[in-house]
């Protein structure tokens, strides 16, 4: 393991680990978290019980929700982090009070499975929560990534994060608005429900992994449809990656497939954002006021968190 990255606190920080979704397939990643967590200045509450797992989840239903209740009913913690991702966060969502949830005034991190958390509490209360990294994936790794741990503790020390990246090919913007999305496949799965926040004149960010172009095309388009992107003043592309390509897509690859969205999308879509299932990702915070500037060169997103921790 590298060197850990020091938490910037006055005073420990708690760390309520849950598993919303799947159970940790990796109990070494599991382990690894932990200790990285601690040597980083928290105090960890492990609500997770790996003996408890059930099915292809981390727990029952049930008994995943109880996970969630007893972070927030304890008042050391300030950070309910998710173990991973997975599947199962949507089984949750007609069990929960987000309001409670809201009221408790936790700082809800993961990404993946997770963004339907994000979303569904935005939807259902306004509350802002972290698109960032999970225990077993980014701090379980047996070599911290030191890019994504600085800007998780950065994004929670300082109110203003300023992210500059270089990528070729993107579209001129200059927009505000709410900053808003997560994984493409579950914000897809909450068109037409009460779960998914209606943000006019946003800055949507999206991942996915495992999900050939065809299927991308097709979320984005029932996204379209449904809406949604028209009403948006740009879209930003982190990481879609681990697909397969056939002999018989026949030059339909990932480049192509977003040339065709961008002729028929309204919407500005621009590509590089550093998040999604990748080593090196930021903490973006979702439901905060954000500022896009880019050029043919790369773009700056600038992102005002409210979720900064009090020293």
């Amino acid at each position: 393991m590298t060197e850990p990255v020091q938490a910037p606190s006055k005073k420990s920080i708690g760390v309520a680990l849950i598993a919303p979704g799947g159970y940790a397939s990796d109990e070494a990643a599991l382990a690894r978290g932990i200790l990285a967590l601690q040597s980083q200045g928290c105090v960890v509450y492990d609500y997770y019980d790996p003996a408890a797992k059930y099915q292809r989840f981390g727990g029952t239903d049930a008994a995943r929700v109880g996970q969630i209740y007893e972070a927030i009913d304890n008042p050391q913690v300030q950070i309910v982090l998710a173990i991973r991702g997975s599947y199962g966060m949507s089984r949750l969502l007609p069990l929960l009070d987000f309001e409670r949830l809201a009221a408790s005034k936790k700082i809800f991190v993961g990404h993946s499975d997770v963004t339907a958390l994000h979303l569904a509490l935005l939807a259902q209360t306004g509350a802002p929560s972290l698109a960032g990294p999970m225990l077993c994936s980014d701090f379980g790794e047996a070599e911290l990534s030191e890019f994504t741990m600085s800007h998780f503790w950065q994004c929670l020390r300082q109110p203003e994060q300023v992210l500059q990246v270089s990528a070729a090919g993107n579209p001129a913007v200059n927009a505000r608005g709410t900053l808003w999305g997560g994984n493409l496949a579950m914000l897809n799965h909450l068109v037409g429900t009460s779960y998914l926040p209606q943000v006019d004149g946003g800055i949507l960010f999206l991942e996915d992994i495992g999900e050939h172009p065809y299927r991308i095309e097709r979320m984005m388009l029932q996204l379209e449809y449904a809406g949604i992107l028209e009403r948006q003043q740009a879209i930003v592309l982190g990481d879609f990656s681990n697909y397969r390509l056939a002999e018989h897509d026949n030059g339909y690859d990932f480049d192509a497939m977003l040339a065709y969205l961008r002729a028929h999308i309204s919407a500005p879509i621009l590509a590089g954002l550093p998040f999604g299932h990748i080593r090196d990702k930021v903490t973006l915070p979702v439901g905060a006021q954000a500022q896009l500037l880019s050029d043919a060169n790369g773009f700056q997103l600038t992102t005002q968190n409210p979720l900064t921790l009090v020293s």
